[in-house]
């Protein structure tokens, strides 16, 4: 009655140390995952949504070194939201509209998170009117202290904007908005406990945005409407799409165990495989957590593929297990068959997952080194849930006779489908293959020429463009002058220096040479204001809008000039509203004062780029591009080298590459013709998509392998090889498809277009493994050298 427990001495000799140390301890296994699996259940439950700006942008790029350098003399550029109220009917001039303005510029001013002393809006003193008059220049605060909503304070107000110039600026040019400009801390005292530093929660901040501001006043005042932009607000928005990615997963998670269950007609199997792969979906979620990690917008799809993973190797388990039960004695028999035949196929295989999104490390941008760690921690997981808890949970819980039934019917009848399949490997069906994927690599590259980096829509492309926000900022650009996408050129020179004629002269230039860029709106720095200073002190004409080489009279044109240089006069910022942040106008613009100040630059005076949230993208989007091509090819070069060190033969690594590269090139045709540039949201993809899809032409490799070491010909062996492992493979590929396919459905439109491209790449390399990579095994394998030759593969026993 003991003899299920153990297997046969012949059988003891077979199994390796690790397959002993774990089926003769399996109480141990079992009860160590069940520690672990707590711990890390706890520690997954405290995971919070969690962002920052800082982890948004390449921080060592020259753009934002220079950006963070001098980010205490750039008043307003950097982190910023901006709120339009709108006048509904009527204009800005009206009593009740201004009293709301100034409730909702009061209660913006105390929100945590806002940098109060640089908070702008027409009820603050610093935004201020002034005019020439024959005694000289008048001015004073727009709203000033004598405003009391009456129509006579209504008027002057009407007259004070006027002769403010913000215009386009802070009012719209209609008059029936204005805007609110609030910059905000990343980092500002506890409001609970001053002495103690905390963080910009993104989610919250966006939600009292919603409910203190936008809700509330529009309930409040019916003839307002209110329209926020800027990145905490984009950021909470994409944040508040969890909720939605967790459906998603729910969603995905019962459409697997259904196909599971068709797959295996076993439900303790199918049970088996969802728990295991559950769990190492918990223990990424812990270690993340443990680490210091939160959830960000762009790291919330990891457990997805943490969970596709795990369901790819769960399922070639399953299978194994299966087949190794028709003739094993008990189901621990098949059980350690099956850990010894496929443990190294799926180390390889995991080890691949990882070294694609290890790789992403290269890229200097926070969110995706945090995506990339939380990746390679949770295929590392899948070691340990996937290829040792499941073939020992199994071993106890076993599979069910009606499953072993059918794979046993399985095993000796013939499968039509399968063999027809099998041709792909036939002498007459290889070339017509190995033609039509030269065709389609050729097309791919091709059309993917059409491919851009960066966002090529306006607003946020990370949301739908019927989102609120796109909406909201769609309203901004066609109701003011100078949008929201601003570039920031930073001219440096010594201190005092900032305002004498051969610094001044040379901005001057490099404004005019900005203002005839196309995708320029407009420009403006301390010239503007030291111009219409000018022209003011004389009488107002148009001949004396220029600039004077007076020092004296320069120095006093600029005393107006507030936020448009430092306190030393050492850093002077050009302003550069663009009309959108598309790749190609940020290129465009960027190519334009780079080559300016590589012609005008001198000791005592530099241009540097970049700041604003046009900077921010333009850095992002460089090293998006120069990190593009390096990833591809660190990924395919060590998934190469992997699997020639298992296999040991350059033709099995061509047979297993090829239909990858054939699959990167294709899935950036389809982001060329879906519209889909290259970002911080798709690039992982490209990774992501190599990892994942590498399994299959492992399993498949490994099995075919060992079928023409037995010395069966090629269309024979893979024919084998589709009977016991193309199934796993076939039944992988569409049901993480239908899974990740679900993303196609979100609200956020980056989750959309990561759903789609998963779900082309997860097929795609389902398919290339199935059909290219036999064919391509027609012309660089030897099967006649393998017959009967135990060496090769690191799998061979």
């Amino acid at each position: 009655m003991n003899r299920p427990e153990k297997l046969d001495m012949h059988h003891n000799d077979k199994a390796t140390l690790l397959e002993r140390l774990i089926f003769n301890n399996r109480p141990v296994v079992i009860a160590l995952c069940v520690v672990v699996s707590l711990f890390l259940f706890w520690q997954a439950t405290q995971i919070r949504p969690s962002t920052s700006f800082e982890k948004m942008i390449p921080l060592q790029h020259p753009f934002i070194e220079q950006m963070l350098e001098h980010r205490d003399d750039l008043a307003n550029l950097g982190n910023t939201v901006r709120i339009s109220v709108e006048a509904v009917n009527g204009d800005i001039f009206d009593k009740d509209y201004m009293e709301t303005l100034r409730q909702i510029n009061d209660e913006v001013f105390y929100l945590p998170g806002v940098d109060r002393a640089g908070l702008k809006s027409l009820w603050s003193p610093s935004v201020r009117w002034s005019e020439v008059t024959e005694e000289g220049f008048s001015g004073g605060e727009v709203i000033p202290n004598t405003y009391d909503g009456s129509p006579d304070s209504l008027d002057t107000l009407r007259d004070n904007v006027l002769k403010s110039g913000q215009v386009g600026r802070l009012v719209a040019n209609n008059f029936k908005s204005s805007i609110i400009d609030i910059p905000l801390l990343e980092t500002f005292p506890d409001p609970q406990d001053p002495g103690t530093l905390t963080r910009l929660d993104y989610q919250k901040f966006s939600h009292q945005l919603e409910e203190k501001i936008r809700d509330k006043f529009q309930a409040q005042n019916p003839n307002v409407k209110i329209h926020i932009v800027g990145f905490a607000k984009k950021v909470g928005d994409l944040i508040d799409g969890l909720v939605m990615v967790a459906m998603f997963f729910g969603i995905a998670l019962l459409i697997t165990w259904a196909l599971l269950y068709w797959f295996t007609w076993c439900i303790r199997s199918t049970i088996a495989v969802l728990i295991t792969t559950l769990v190492a979906v918990v223990w990424q979620l812990g270690l993340m957590h443990a680490v210091g990690f939160g959830l960000d917008p762009y790291s919330m799809l990891v457990p997805f593929l943490i969970f596709a993973i795990g369901i790819s190797h769960g399922v070639q388990k399953i299978n194994g297990i299966a087949l190794q039960s028709s003739d094993a004695d008990n189901a621990l028999t098949a059980a350690r068959r099956t850990f010894r035949q496929l443990f190294l196929p799926g180390m390889i295989a995991i080890l691949a997952d990882a070294v694609g999104f290890i790789t992403l490390l290269i890229i200097d941008i926070g969110v995706i080194r945090e995506l990339a760690i939380g990746a390679s921690i949770g295929v590392a997981v899948i070691v340990f849930t996937n290829l040792i808890l499941l073939p020992v949970a199994i071993s106890y819980v076993g599979i069910s006779q009606k499953a072993i039934a059918r794979s046993k019917k399985d095993a000796v009848c013939e499968h039509p489908f399968w063999r027809l399949l099998s041709n792909f490997a036939s002498p007459k069906v290889a070339p017509v293959s190995i033609g039509l994927a030269l065709l389609a690599f050729a097309g791919g590259l091709w059309y993917s020429q059409n491919l851009k980096i960066g966002d090529l829509d306006q607003g946020a492309p990370e949301l739908r463009p019927d989102s609120r926000y796109n909406l909201d900022n769609r309203f901004m650009i066609g109701n003011y002058s100078t949008s929201s996408d601003v570039l920031v050129i930073m001219v440096k020179t010594a201190a005092e220096r900032c305002s004498v004629h051969d610094t001044m002269a040379p901005i001057d230039e490099l404004m005019w040479t900005m203002d005839n860029t196309p995708g320029v709106q407009s420009t403006i720095s301390l010239v503007t204001v030291s111009k219409q200073v000018i022209k003011g002190m004389n009488e107002g004409s148009l001949k004396w809008e220029t600039l004077s080489r007076n020092p004296d009279i320069l120095n006093n044109s600029i005393a107006r000039a507030d936020g448009l240089y430092n306190a030393n006069c050492s850093l002077a910022p050009v302003l550069v509203f663009l009309n959108d942040h598309k790749a190609e106008t940020l290129e465009r613009v960027t190519a334009a004062a780079k080559a300016f100040a590589e012609a005008h630059d001198r000791d005592g005076l530099q241009f540097l780029l970049a700041a604003g949230n046009a900077g921010i993208e333009a850095a992002t989007n460089e090293v998006i591009k120069s990190a593009e091509l390096t990833i591809l090819i660190l990924v395919y070069l060590c998934v190469a080298v992997m699997c020639l060190i298992t296999f040991r033969s350059f033709a099995a690594t061509l047979c297993i590459v090829l239909p990858l590269v054939l699959t990167s090139v294709l899935g950036n045709a389809l982001m060329a013709f879906m519209g889909i540039g290259v970002k911080v949201a798709t690039l992982p993809v490209v990774a992501l998509g190599v990892g994942i899809g590498v399994d299959y032409g492992i399993y498949i490799y490994s099995r075919l392998e060992s079928f023409l070491r037995a010395g069966l010909p090629l269309q024979e062996a893979y024919y084998e090889t589709l009977r016991s492992t193309g199934k796993a493979v076939l039944f992988t590929g569409l049901c993480l498809a239908i899974g990740v396919c679900t993303w196609i459905f979100s609200a956020i439109k980056f989750q959309a277009d990561m759903g789609l491209m998963l779900t082309f790449m997860l097929l795609w390399n389902m398919f290339g493994a199935l059909w290219l990579l036999p064919a391509l095994a027609r012309f660089l394998i030897k099967p006649q050298k393998m017959a009967g030759k135990p060496g090769g593969s690191i799998f061979a026993h």
